[in-house]
């Protein structure tokens, strides 16, 4: 039996539960890493699995959760690891009798990919390709890809999948208040997963059962693959100098059953579980033979960046796609990209935001233009700039196969078309990556001019595609707009395909301006087409954003479809409307050009912010000026925002490098008229025994921001190493990070030392694990629980 015929029996599957509370427990030393223990104590480890096997487990993990080159320890090949571990677990799994499915582990490397961080895509993809080949190796029966914190780096790891095997792909997330740490819903973490044609999609970690409920039921509502929940044993809390999950196994079955009774196909335990809950859990569930997921159908695509979904599809809102990032009749953009250079598209980009488009086509090519290396450049400007989706648009296939690593959803691509070698070259670009893509019913050069010739057109294509097993929920369809100047019922056969798509189940779209062409009033045309084929269902448009009449109509539609809510949105916008007058309020997207250096600060306008500040300094500002009273109160509001869920974690590294950009262009000016300044200084470093440093690089860089000199003096350090680094750079605030409940202990050391010398410094901890009654136990001088409350209590020490 495979694991896929498994999940097609309807019974719930058990999968295993944590392996670092069992390897602590099997006596690996503090500061040893699991993987280099585990590789010298094979027979410890097939121990702790046929432990779980007892409970009743049908899926066992192997214990390559930092198999990756970036964690790794270096002692350790990445590919021989991961075949080994996993050979061990199918060695344990071959005793039990019964069907045993190995899932072959993969956790995050820790590191963010551009252009959120510094590590290129493609790589972090090979990394997870060379971890996968080891677990394939080693006979895992799925990849499990867990513990995923970002969209897009869960989304390299599936990629990396499916260019190393045909295994099934289990990819969960874990989610705080509603978000992960890129600031992805578990709907949007779902849909992103589910066009990548991943066999489960599911939660762990972070939380216990009882705050993991919701997240389940919101996957729930919108998977039609089956749900994977691992809760914690409950939160972690320090007793004594020992880290405890509270739920005992019997607390943690009654908790977690329940999902199974709301639809999950699959259960496990995540921190602090031990086979104990897994057979209290098993038995739990005992008698239950099959799982009823709630029934989800959905029709269309779905779009998805870190933290903007948009679902494009009969019965949701018109879809506006922002067509002006094109260099055709744009000479100052064709001038631009010819020179390598991005602020008209960005300038063009901007404004279509604040007009209301939700989605924009991105396209470079121009004559003496290199779209292969200045489309991928575009997107990764634009994706560091707007949280929304982007339709990727290009004749040249290999610059759209160099532009998807860089898009960290499910992002369009526009377009497939019956051209020679399109689909072969696009179509498992697309699947892979989970890119939804316009299909153009164009076969060579000839335009189909009736609707029956575009319907065939488009019926061979899906089959074509079908046939490279490229989901349907991939498809959207180009009516193909031709001018009704030249060709009198263009409109009319629109619309007939327009009805057909609908009727499929295909969502569609047209480039409205093309209508239009050779006439006057397009705008009038234009609008009043899209009103027509709206009611014929069509669901987006390839239009400018800005045109007043169009973005009347799309408005006027939202009220008369009922999706504006008590036409609340209409009412706020088009309350001083006068015909024939532009009186329409502008919406603001966000990520707008700035046009001060506040705003550049709040919208984290890299690009614009010198430009900004050295106007204010040609215009007489006094450099400690602009920094007290502009930029440290601008840096302070997106702090603000960020504890208000209104921006999330790329919002405030980018806003955060802006304010280190134009600081560093100050600080000679400041220097020069008031001396070197004199700057707190605060040691940062990540644990003993532990190797993941994002927390902390985020939090250095954000605590750089509001006047502190931040040394970083590295991961997996020890406590008499931090304290020496602190007193030789005489530093007032120690900060400590540790994401492990293993590691997290370690806390305690340094302040010990601290605290029996009695030096001067205030330690500030923080981590996944830690809270405040750890912190509190511990000693520590404050508990930190993100970056910004990181600055807040440093601030409150000196």
């Amino acid at each position: 039996m495979t694991f896929r015929q498994a999940l097609g029996l309807g019974r719930p599957l058990l999968l295993d539960g944590a392996m670092g509370t069992m390897l602590q427990a099997s006596g690996m030393p503090a500061g040893a890493t699991p993987e280099e223990f585990c590789m010298a104590n094979p027979d410890t480890l097939r121990g702790i699995h046929k432990a779980y096997l007892d409970a009743g487990v049908d899926l066992l993990t192997s214990c390559t959760f930092g198999g990756n080159i970036y964690k790794l320890p270096k002692s350790l090949d990445v590919f021989s690891f991961n075949r080994r571990m996993v050979e061990i677990a199918k060695e344990a799994a071959a005793q039990a009798g019964r069907p045993v499915f190995v899932a072959g582990n993969v956790g995050p490397t820790g590191h963010f990919a551009k252009p959120l961080g510094p590590v290129e895509p493609r790589d972090l993809i090979a990394a997870f390709a060379n971890q996968i080949r080891g677990l394939v190796a080693g006979g895992a029966d799925l990849i499990f890809i867990e513990t995923q914190f970002d969209l897009a780096e869960a989304r390299a790891a599936v990629a990396a999948a499916r260019q190393e095997c045909d295994l099934p792909v289990m990819v969960s997330m874990t989610f705080e208040e509603g978000v992960s740490l890129t600031g992805s819903t578990p709907a949007i973490f779902a849909e992103t997963m589910q066009n990548m044609g991943v066999d489960v999609v599911g939660t762990n970690c972070s939380l216990g059962p009882d705050q993991m409920l919701p997240v389940v039921q919101e996957l729930l509502g919108v998977c039609e693959c089956p749900v994977m929940a691992e809760p914690n044993a409950g939160l972690p809390e320090l007793r004594g100098n020992e880290t405890v999950f509270p739920l005992g196994p019997e607390d943690f079955a009654q908790k977690t059953a329940p999902f199974a009774q709301l639809g999950a196909r699959i259960l496990g335990g995540c921190c602090g579980t031990t086979p104990a809950h897994l057979a209290a859990l098993a038995q739990a569930l005992r008698g239950m033979d099959s799982v009823t997921p709630p029934t989800v159908s959905r029709k269309g695509i779905c779009l998805t960046n870190r933290s903007q979904m948009v679902r494009i599809a009969v019965g949701q809102p018109l879809t506006i796609i922002g067509e002006r990032i094109n260099p055709t009749g744009k000479k100052a953009l064709t001038q631009e990209l010819q020179a390598g250079a991005f602020d008209v598209a960005m300038q063009l980009a901007d404004a279509q935001v604040d007009a209301g488009a939700t989605v924009l086509d991105v396209n470079v090519g121009a004559p003496l233009v290199d779209e292969t290396q200045l489309l991928p450049e575009l997107v990764q400007r634009l994706v560091g700039r707007l949280p929304l989706p982007l339709s990727i648009d290009s004749s040249n296939a290999d610059a759209i196969a160099n532009a998807l690593p860089y898009c960290p959803g499910s992002f369009l691509v526009n377009s497939i078309s019956g051209e020679a070698g399109r689909m072969e070259a696009l179509g498992p670009l697309c699947r892979d990556f989970g890119a939804p893509f316009i299909l153009l019913p164009l076969q060579g050069a000839h335009l189909p001019e009736k609707a029956a010739e575009r319907i065939s057109t488009v019926e061979s294509l899906i089959e074509k595609a079908e046939g490279m097993g490229i989901s349907r929920r991939l498809m959207m369809v180009d009516i193909l707009a031709l001018a009704v100047s030249s060709s009198a019922d263009s409109a009319l056969q629109c619309l007939e395909m327009t009805r057909w798509c609908a009727a499929n189940g295909l969502p569609t779209t047209l480039g409205l301006s093309n209508l239009s062409f050779g006439l006057p009033a397009r705008e009038l045309l234009n609008s009043t087409f899209l009103s027509l084929a709206a009611g014929a269902g069509l669901t987006s448009c390839i239009a400018n954003p800005s045109a007043q009449r169009l973005r009347e109509a799309a408005d006027a539609l939202k009220v008369l479809c009922n999706h504006d809510a008590h036409a609340s949105s209409f009412i706020a916008s088009y309350s001083g409307w006068k015909p024939g007058e532009g009186t329409i309020q502008v919406r603001q997207g966000g990520g707008a050009a700035a046009k001060t250096l506040a705003e550049a600060v709040l919208n984290g306008d890299k690009e614009n912010v010198l430009t900004l500040l050295t106007a204010e300094l040609d215009a007489g500002a006094d450099p400690f000026t602009l920094v007290q009273e502009t930029l440290i109160p601008a840096i302070t509001e997106v702090g603000a925002r960020y504890e208000r869920r209104e921006y999330f974690l790329p919002q405030l590294i980018r806003a955060a490098e802006t304010m280190q950009t134009a600081f560093a262009h100050l600080k000679p000016l400041l220097e020069a008229g008031r001396g070197p300044e004199t700057r707190p200084v605060v040691v940062m470093a990540t644990v003993e025994g532990d190797i993941h440093d994002i927390g902390k690089n985020i939090v250095s860089l954000l605590l750089g921001n509001h006047g502190f000199d931040v040394v970083d003096a590295g991961k997996d350090v020890p406590a008499e190493a931090i304290v020496a680094c602190a007193l030789k750079h005489n530093a007032r605030i120690i900060g400590l990070s540790a994401l492990m409940t293993t590691t997290m202990v370690r806390m305690e050391d340094t302040i010990k030392i601290v605290r029996e010398r009695a030096l001067p410094i205030k330690v500030l901890v923080g981590g996944a694990a830690v809270t405040q009654a750890f912190a509190d136990a511990i000693g520590a001088d404050a508990y930190c629980a993100d970056a910004v409350g990181a600055v807040k209590a440093a601030k409150q020490f000196v």
